[in-house]
């Protein structure tokens, strides 16, 4: 009876152990594409203003990779559901994503220096419903706060070090194309660890053992009003390419601090996703609240002040893109039942992406007419999600990990 008892634990606990190895090979695959396509956002908004491009089109290219990353998630969710082939659109995703940015080493104009920066965030968009997916099945048995910020924070590890090797690159003078040119050999070590997580972990959904059965008609009220929340976020949340435009422009700092600042965000970004992960486990949608609280000051301190305001601004914008990157994505998977995870991933980023799309080009041509009215329109955005999202977590309650 001892030898069976022992028999039945050890299996008990081999999918807690699979599913913390699956999360940590897909967080070395974030790693290394976030060394990449960080790398290259770090600079992609001066390099765009060197090639001749003016704040509002910064401002529209930003915002136009993101409306496609997001939007096309509805149809890359929706296609992962339904063919079951999550890692095959998964690895397709992130070979655009990733091998985009090289490429935009040999751009001489900003058209396509654009087009470029456009597809590497389809790539993004094509992939993330089908690995959200695949992670929130692993994160069950981990907590799905815990294994979605722990992806989050290796994904930040590479968001660090992206920055940091761009910005060596540029102090020793190798210039914007040989920093996006460097960041070919991340980009191949991602799809490497991809490959190789597909040959490890086939089927992840087992990894699941007790996915949440809800009815498959619809879906709850507090979703959609959840999605309005974060949408509100995304809209008001501006993107760093126009902070760096404007910290270049400014003169706030110099060329080569631009991607240290970056790399300061995603520090943040990292530990906060650790930190807000643990606390959504315990007390759910509040930590989403207290983010976005935090979040919305941001803006007014990295386009009103000085360097030293532009150090702080980054670890406030850090802490709001970890909350974004992590337990915004958590919340999510108890809202659907196991095979349609996919669907309502990209149902959710595609709405937020709509959102950043638009805040993003009115922030952009709020810049070329005043500063100040950027300020403001972004802190209303961001400050209309609070009793949003307040009323969530009311409604939510302080069960662990879940939304509704």
């Amino acid at each position: 009876m001892n030898t069976k008892l022992g028999a039945e634990t050890a299996r008990a606990g081999l999918p807690r152990r699979s599913a913390i190895g699956f999360i940590v090979m897909v967080g070395l695959v974030s790693l290394f594409a976030d060394m990449t396509y960080e790398g290259a956002r770090s600079i992609t908004g001066p390099y765009l203003g060197l090639l001749g491009a003016s704040a509002t089109v910064v401002g529209l290219v930003a915002g136009c990779g993101e409306l496609l990353g997001y939007a096309i998630r509805l149809l890359s969710g929706y296609l992962s559901d339904r063919t079951g082939r999550y890692w095959a659109i998964t690895i397709a995703g992130y070979a655009i994503n990733v091998l985009a940015v090289p490429l935009i080493a040999l751009a001489d104009r900003w058209e396509i220096a654009a087009a470029l920066i456009v597809a590497e965030r389809a790539g993004r968009g094509i992939r993330s419903p089908a690995r959200d997916a695949m992670l929130s099945h692993a994160a069950n048995q981990t907590g799905l706060g815990w294994g979605f910020g722990l992806h989050e924070a290796l994904d930040q590890i590479g968001a660090v070090l992206g920055p940091l090797i761009v910005s060596a690159v540029l102090y020793f003078k190798g210039g914007y194309q040989a920093g996006f040119a460097m960041l070919a050999i991340p980009a191949l070590l991602s799809i490497a660890v991809l490959l190789a997580a597909w040959r490890f972990y086939p089927r992840p959904r087992e990894l699941d053992l007790a996915p949440p059965k809800l009815a498959p008609e619809r879906l709850p009220r507090l979703f959609w009003l959840y999605v309005a929340g974060a949408a509100f976020v995304g809209a008001g949340f501006v993107d760093f390419p126009l902070i760096a435009y404007h910290f270049e422009k400014a003169s706030i700092v110099g060329a080569p601090w631009i991607p240290v600042l970056f790399a300061v965000a995603m520090a943040t970004d990292a530990l906060a996703a650790l930190v807000l992960g643990r606390l959504f486990d315990r007390v759910g949608m509040w930590t989403v609240l207290a983010a976005t609280a935090l979040s919305l000051f941001a803006a007014p301190l990295a386009f009103l002040g000085g360097p030293a305001a532009a150090v702080i601004a980054m670890i406030l914008w850090g802490i709001g893109m970890g909350a974004q990157e992590s337990v915004m994505r958590a919340a999510i998977a108890p809202l659907a039942p196991a095979d349609r995870r996919g669907t309502v991933y990209g149902i959710f980023h595609t709405v937020y992406g709509i959102a950043w799309f638009a805040g993003s080009a009115l922030l952009g041509v709020l810049y070329d007419q005043a500063i100040v009215a950027l300020v403001a329109a972004a802190m209303v955005l961001q400050a209309m999600a609070l009793p949003i999202l307040l009323l969530v977590a009311q409604r939510a309650g302080r069960d662990t990990g879940r939304v509704a």
